[in-house]
């Protein structure tokens, strides 16, 4: 700006600096889109711009007839179909110039002194008809200190208008509207209504009713034109009276003078921080609430995961209860067996060891073997079909998470925060179908059951091999319970139906039933072994499975909450700034 400051007006516009500067390296920790970082460097630059004072309207509207009224000649073409197709910077210039910058933006140098201090900015009409009209209008919005809202009489407030308002009010630039083609009306009272309509419309749309101009920028200029340099001439002209022409002038040339303008630059940065501010804690919300989600799914994840254990443990204790009973079984037919064999009237088969040993293995131990082979097949079948249900739930629940909340998200940012949310939740989900995929029952029953058989050989120290669980049973029986020959060397018939059958029967019992005992403890040392380590081997891979997408989850929420708070001192910040502002440079009434 190419005027002194005082120091009070220095600080503010060093404060509004590095209010701009902090918010745009916190957008940029939060994925913002160049736009709006650009939008953030361009207000940055305005600071050391000129005053910069947009006319915006629909192209019928008599924008280029209102800036020519304002000039004194028409400088500008008019006509009744668009004829602006690019934005017109109109400034100083000892002569008359034109540049062309781009593809977009023709500045025009002119001879005009008070140019000196305002730079003008023609914009094309924002009707929907010609889209990029629109499009480089509502571009260049954002860079204005003052926006002069262009309306015709004859159709005040269209619909497109009404969209335009309401973005420039988002960005929170001062309006001023003009009422063009007033002199169409020729009843002081439909004027008047007119007026009054446009106020209560812009109270609705801004909040505020704006200041209102109701001009003829057609008699403007011809008053002007008339005139020439004589000024007495200008106020004494019917047509200048008529054009009421001359309130708009003294408020863009007098009243915006040097202290008004600097609160209006000061303030349109500001307006710009505070859009954005105001659209990224919307953001943030959004994304707090899609995490506060994730982490509820996350504890559901783990809630299922307990759960599953303690029903897993539960459960196993059933299907072990199983394997005793059919222990159990075998030792109540071992009672019934001694009860027979051992008495004084099957002496003579006491004899034969070898019968002896056949009727054990055939009444007592009959189908054990099977039976305990059966039941721990069963068990090892629902142990795998249970770690294949419990991944196919994670994988189902994650494949939901998958697609929710992608619809709160606001507005279109180009970040990786929802990017990789879902692109970690679709591994975790691809982890999960694999394992569900790589599922072979029949295969992993058989690897797990060769784990168990191999963990019993070791804990009954019997010498490895192809021995099933059944082999392993009799060995064990086999070495540990019977020895019943040799009763009749050690004393006389007599004796032994009245002591040395009932001592040997209960002893042969109890070793019985210690033997069975020891052999079910090892069963279900060896079981029990297996099931912990293939359990916690589950539980483990399905929590490294979802780890990702935790660490990710509580990362991202702890970037926010020291976003949340970074934003919240900018806000905080701006809110003071506006204030020392309004205090520095109260705002004008005239």
């Amino acid at each position: 700006m190419q005027r002194i400051l005082t120091a009070e007006q220095d600080q503010l516009i060093r404060r509004e600096r590095s209010l701009l500067e902090d918010l745009r390296v916190l957008l940029v920790r939060l994925g913002a889109p160049d736009d709006d970082l650009a939008l953030l460097k361009r207000a940055l630059q305005q600071l050391d711009e000129l005053f910069l004072l947009v006319v915006v309207g629909e192209f019928n509207a008599g924008k280029s007839a209102f800036l020519n009224a304002l000039l004194g000649e028409r400088l500008l073409t008019e006509g009744v179909l668009p004829t602006t197709s690019q934005i017109q910077v109109l400034r100083y210039g000892d002569q008359r110039r034109e540049d062309l910058i781009g593809d977009d933006v023709l500045v025009i140098h002119l001879p005009v002194m008070w140019l000196r201090e305002i730079n003008l900015v023609d914009t094309p009409g924002t009707n929907a008809v010609i889209q990029r009209h629109q499009e480089i209008t509502e571009h260049f919005i954002p860079r204005s200190d003052l926006v002069l809202f262009v309306t015709s009489a004859d159709r005040p407030f269209s619909e497109s208008e009404r969209l335009l308002l309401q973005r420039i009010r988002a960005w929170g630039k001062k309006i001023v509207v003009v009422v063009n083609k007033i002199d169409l009306i020729d009843d002081p009272a439909d004027r008047q209504r007119i007026v009054d309509f446009v106020a209560q419309n812009g109270r609705q749309l801004l909040g505020v009713i704006p200041r209102i101009f109701p001009v003829s920028a057609r008699l403007a200029l011809m008053a002007k034109q008339q005139a020439g340099a004589d000024r007495s001439a200008l106020e004494r002209s019917d047509l200048w009276t008529q054009s009421h022409f001359e309130a708009l002038e003294h408020y863009i040339l007098t009243a915006l003078d040097a202290a008004e303008r600097l609160r209006l630059k000061l303030e349109n940065p500001v307006g710009v921080a505070d859009n954005l501010i105001n659209h990224y804690r919307r953001l943030i919300e959004s994304r707090n609430d899609i995490l506060k989600d994730d982490f509820i799914a996350i504890d559901n994840i783990e809630a299922q995961l307990v759960a599953y254990d303690a029903d897993m443990r539960r459960d196993f204790k059933y299907h072990l209860s199983h394997v005793d009973n059919v222990l159990y079984a075998m030792a109540e037919r071992g009672d019934r067996f001694f009860d027979d064999m051992m008495r004084i009237g099957r002496v003579f088969d006491l004899v034969n060891g070898e019968k002896v040993r056949a009727e054990f293995e055939r009444n007592v131990i009959a189908d054990t073997s099977r039976e305990v082979e059966a039941q721990v097949s069963d068990l090892i079948d629902w142990l795998v079909q249970r770690d294949y249900r419990q991944w196919r739930d994670v994988m189902d629940y994650l494949n939901r998470r998958s697609t929710e909340h992608a619809h709160q998200i606001v507005g279109k940012v180009d970040s990786d925060f929802e990017f990789n949310r879902q692109s970690l939740i679709a591994s975790v989900g691809r982890e999960a179908q694999r394992v569900v995929d790589s599922y072979d029952p029949e295969t992993e029953s058989l690897n797990l059951a060769q784990q168990v058989q191999n963990a019993l050989v070791q804990t009954a120290a019997v010498e490895a091999g192809a021995l099933g669980l059944g082999a392993i049973l009799v060995a064990v029986l086999h070495t540990t319970l019977l020895d019943v020959t040799g009763l009749l060397g050690a004393g006389a018939l007599a004796a032994l139906g009245f002591y040395v059958l009932p001592y040997r029967r209960n002893r042969l019992k109890q070793e019985l039933r210690s033997g069975i005992d020891a052999l079910r403890q090892q069963l279900n040392d060896a079981l029990t072994r297996q099931f912990e380590r293939e359990l916690t081997d589950g539980m483990q891979r399905m929590r490294e499975a979802i780890a990702p997408y935790t660490r990710f989850v509580r990362v991202e929420r702890e970037k926010l909450e020291r976003v949340t708070e970074e934003m919240e001192r900018l806000r905080r910040e701006l809110v003071d700034i506006r204030t020392a502002t309004a205090k520095a440079l109260p705002t004008q009434n005239d």
